[in-house]
């Protein structure tokens, strides 16, 4: 079968979509109350799942900014006992402003982050203050994940495990985006995104559900439960 009937019923398939109805199912960003010293070795092993040295590790700015994203959030949200958050608040938040303009990156302690983030490239990559983003996701240069709309549709994106956020890209609203979801570089997404779907374009559109299964690499991928049933269910 020719991939082109395929993009097309994926074209149709989103264009069709209810835009009022969520793209089912949710993405499971679970809950997690890791410290942040194992949160910091699992964002570690994720670069080192990629290839990357240690040095070349230790050298990038995307680790150096979600390693003070870990311990800033965890020193505001579960520092004891708990007069210590006002001063360590202030701390976090100098520390943060520092590797701002040192890195480009921004990633505000309030943001829900799952395990093993990646960042990949330096520079100007932005995170929304009250997103939540899953699990084993990686973000490219030049990203913003951002705030948009009004009254009750205003809001930050949710972005479900293992998703794979393009150079150049712009994902805004409240708005869900499916796990193992592509968005390829310089796209501007503003319409939730199905499950393992890949989008391109501005506005973003799909082209296939081939997901972001060959982008997004870690430890245990091969033997990860929802990462294999994810993959069996492309279309």
């Amino acid at each position: 079968m020719s991939a082109k009937p395929a993009e097309a019923r994926a074209r149709v398939a989103w264009r069709a979509a209810p835009e009022a109805a969520p793209c089912a199912p949710l993405p499971r960003v679970r809950p997690h109350h890791t410290p942040w010293w194992t949160h910091i070795r699992l964002d570690f092993r994720r670069y080192r799942a990629t290839g990357d040295s240690i040095g070349t590790i230790l050298l990038s700015q995307g680790f150096w900014a979600s390693s003070v994203y870990r311990i800033s959030r965890a020193a505001i949200t579960g520092a004891r006992p708990a007069f210590l958050r006002r001063p360590l608040q202030v701390l976090a938040t100098l520390a943060q402003k520092l590797v701002e303009i040192v890195t480009g990156i921004c990633i505000p302690a309030k943001c829900d982050i799952g395990e093993a983030l990646y960042i990949g490239h330096y520079g100007a990559i932005i995170l929304p203050r009250h997103g939540r983003i899953g699990h084993n996701c990686s973000f490219a240069q030049n990203s913003t994940i951002g705030v948009a709309g009004t009254g009750e549709n205003r809001g930050a994106p949710t972005i479900g495990n293992r998703v794979f956020v393009g150079a150049h890209s712009v994902v805004v609203g409240k708005i869900t985006i499916g796990e193992d979801a592509m968005i390829c570089a310089g796209s501007i997404v503003t319409r939730s995104v199905p499950p393992r779907a890949v989008v391109m374009g501005n506005p973003a559109r799909v082209v296939s559900y081939e997901g972001s299964f060959d982008h997004v690499l870690y430890d245990g991928m091969e033997i990860d439960v929802d990462r294999s049933a994810s993959k069996e269910a492309r279309t």
